[in-house]
């Protein structure tokens, strides 16, 4: 379980207040307008952003103030995070070691994952060889690969088409039904919502609100996040 309590963040003139619990192997969209903090409050849990106030718990341990290598977190940003100078089945191999110096067992499963996301043949190919579907699958076959309790997507498919994004949302489907992972994922499209989501965080006045169930808060939302829906 992920606890935020009397969670503050402030920079410079903006606050963000959240205070509640992600149940274990949840599924859950942080939406909410530009700028009302999104990708602040999952910097937060991920260590990259100060806590001014508050306790962050991950499955009962304070990982308030631990540096980022140290919880057991993996996140996916925006840019997908792939170094071009390295293939991808080297990208993929730093989510098990940052030397890349694996043994015989690893190098096996960095194939095995890689044909897990579609990308066997692709192995030897860098970032800028291949597709941004591509690439995001490779992205993702890192995140597969560190098997962390919680993951942390902050809007990664953005610049993707309808049709990629849909297909790349699938696939972390896939993983968390395979990893029991829990997930918060920030976005700002509500289909992304709909596609995924079990619950939705909503981001209003420097406030991060508690879960509430997608399906029925989509259906009937309050005024708030109807206005930003509209």
């Amino acid at each position: 379980m992920l606890t935020v309590k009397n969670l503050l963040v402030r920079h410079g003139t903006f606050s963000l207040r959240a205070d509640w619990s992600v149940q274990s192997g949840s599924r859950t969209v942080v939406i909410g307008p530009s700028g009302a903090g999104k990708s602040t409050l999952i910097g937060a849990v991920a260590g990259f952003v100060d806590v001014a106030q508050g306790q962050i718990t991950l499955d009962g341990t304070d990982i308030t103030h631990a540096n980022p290598a140290n919880r057991d977190i993996a996140m996916l940003f925006q840019d997908g995070n792939l170094f071009p100078t390295l293939t991808l089945e080297q990208n993929v191999s730093l989510g098990l070691r940052p030397s890349l110096k694996l043994d015989a067992e690893e190098r096996q499963r960095v194939h095995t994952v890689l044909n897990k996301v579609g990308l066997s043949g692709f192995e030897n190919r860098k970032p800028g060889q291949v597709s941004g579907g591509q690439q995001g699958r490779a992205a993702l076959a890192r995140i597969l690969l560190q098997r962390k309790p919680l993951l942390l997507l902050d809007e990664p498919f953005s610049a993707l088409g309808p049709a990629l994004r849909q297909e790349m949302l699938d696939l972390v489907n896939d993983v968390l039904d395979e990893t029991q992972a829990t997930l918060l994922m920030v976005t700002h499209n509500p289909d992304d919502a709909k596609h995924i989501a079990q619950d939705i965080i909503f981001l209003d006045d420097g406030v991060a609100h508690s879960p509430e169930p997608a399906e029925q808060l989509l259906a009937n939302p309050h005024p708030a996040l109807k206005s930003y829906l509209e």
